[in-house]
């Protein structure tokens, strides 16, 4: 599958990508299947399954409301998250739905069951079904929410399976469409961090530009900027939004927003003399909270590969604003797209998806992509961007998806800033090598999907072990 810088960074909300994000869309999917099938004029209530991860922490991923919303035809990318308590009250007040084309169907949460055994193909499953008055079917799907807001048909599972990132040479843009056509015969593919190497050696171009010419194929290099810069400022937006709002978070365990007042004691120590030299180490755990509480707490987030791991990218993307001399908005387009190739590689080869492969998959290759964009900006090679990207993962592997209650607070936002400047730090040592290094990150994205297969499923976004299994009981009855 070929894998745009606009799919593994998507605009959507909170809190979850494969939990709320992916949900919302599969919804959406059913409703557009639904209105084209036979005798779809006969529906009149509509049931939902959840299975594996789905059902084991949907409640705290907040997938019951996601499905509602995506029935109703909402879409993450531009659903107003101040609005979605108005559009929920009414769906369960009135126990029905109206549809975009106006039908209303029977529905409210009620009409969601929980089923915990995982269907095969992946653990964040769902089936979506359409009944007539007398109960009897009229279209039944099956999704899987795979990661990262991605989105797989049951009957398109077979094809998911084996899957390629394709580029074309970056000196197109003012091709004509022919000639765009005549180049596509002659594609460069990698689907390996090896091949990337040799792609960038042979063409004498950086991931960046390799990244760039895919996205060129589609649309002009001002609509591909375009599209970046609405990324960025997404993200910055959401940083500034996480520095300003107070308050707890939703759920039970009433976890206090800690950004806005660690920001106003970071403004403090700008008037004192003598900084900590570390200093720079608290701007970037900041702007980590800022983005992860955003994102608990249900607001508009870039899934960046995934809602779990969003504060990594913007918190590095902030570093180099702030601390980097050298900042650029055509260096933060070069982040992206670097990291996009990186992240392409994860998806391509192993999972993003907390529920297969615990958090090594979110936290670890957010940290892993963050480290090679930065690293890109801050001038390292093709080969010291790969290094960068392999020690940030080499350094995550094995780590656990254990959220309390099932949600995501504790431990994930603050994964988020140990990561971030994880990944500060994995970009600066591979720019102090010249490249060359015994573990590639060919072979430690596959130690990252072998050891997410050999990890107990307890530890998998399941809620059913470790940290949501040793603190709930002590913070609730506190």
């Amino acid at each position: 599958m070929v894998v745009s810088v606009f799919e593994l960074f998507s605009v959507g909300i909170g809190p979850s990508s494969s939990h709320t994000v992916g949900p919302m869309r599969a919804a959406n999917q059913f409703m557009d299947a639904l209105a084209a099938a036979p005798n779809s004029d006969r529906a009149h209530s509509l049931h939902v399954t959840l299975y594996g991860s789905l059902a084991a922490t949907g409640e705290g991923h907040g997938t019951h409301s996601a499905v509602i919303l995506g029935l109703l035809g909402h879409h993450p990318e531009n659903v107003d998250p101040n609005k979605i308590d108005q559009y929920l009250v009414a769906v369960e007040t009135n126990k029905q739905l109206t549809t975009r084309n106006g039908r209303t169907l029977k529905f409210c949460k009620s009409s969601i069951d929980l089923e915990l055994k995982v269907l095969p193909f992946h653990p964040n499953a769902m089936k979506v079904q359409a009944l007539d008055k007398n109960n009897q079917l009229i279209l039944s799907k099956v999704y899987f929410s795979v990661g990262g807001g991605f989105v797989v048909d049951e009957s398109e599972t077979e094809s998911h399976k084996t899957s390629s990132v394709a580029v074309d040479h970056p000196n197109i843009e003012e091709s004509s469409a022919e000639e765009k056509s005549v180049e596509q015969n002659e594609e460069l593919i990698f689907c390996s961090g090896e091949q990337l190497l040799e792609l960038c050696r042979s063409k004498n171009m950086t991931i960046a530009q390799l990244m760039r010419a895919r996205e060129l194929l589609k649309c002009s290099d001002s609509e591909v900027s375009k599209k970046l810069q609405t990324l960025w400022s997404v993200m910055q937006s959401c940083v500034e939004r996480g520095l300003n709002l107070r308050g707890v978070l939703p759920g039970r365990l009433q976890v206090k927003r800690r950004a806005a007042d660690w920001f106003d004691e970071l403004n403090k120590e700008k008037l004192r003399e003598g900084l900590d030299p570390l200093h720079v180490m608290d701007w970037v755990n900041l702007y980590a909270l800022a983005v992860s509480e955003e994102n608990a707490a249900g607001g508009r987030v870039v899934t960046a590969p995934t809602n779990g791991a969003a504060g990594i990218i913007p918190a590095v993307l902030h570093y180099y604003r702030d601390f980097i001399e050298s900042y650029s908005q055509k260096g933060v387009e070069d982040f992206l797209l670097t990291a996009s190739a990186i992240g392409s590689l994860y998806k391509m080869n192993a999972s993003i998806s907390g529920a297969e492969v615990g958090c090594q998959g979110e936290v670890g290759s957010a940290c892993s992509m963050a480290a090679a964009g930065l690293t890109a900006v801050l001038g390292g090679s093709p080969a010291q961007i790969e290094h960068a990207a392999e020690i940030a993962m080499e350094h995550n592997l094995g780590l656990t998806c254990d959220p309390i209650e099932g949600l995501v607070q504790v431990p994930c936002i603050e994964r988020n800033a140990i990561a971030s400047v994880k990944a500060i730090n994995a970009s600066r040592m591979a720019l102090q090598s010249n490249g060359e290094h015994c573990v590639s990150l060919d072979e430690v994205i596959k130690t990252m999907r072998e050891t997410g297969r050999d990890m107990n499923e307890k530890y998998k976004e399941t809620a059913t072990g470790g940290l949501a299994v040793e603190v709930p009981v002590r913070i609730i009855e506190c």
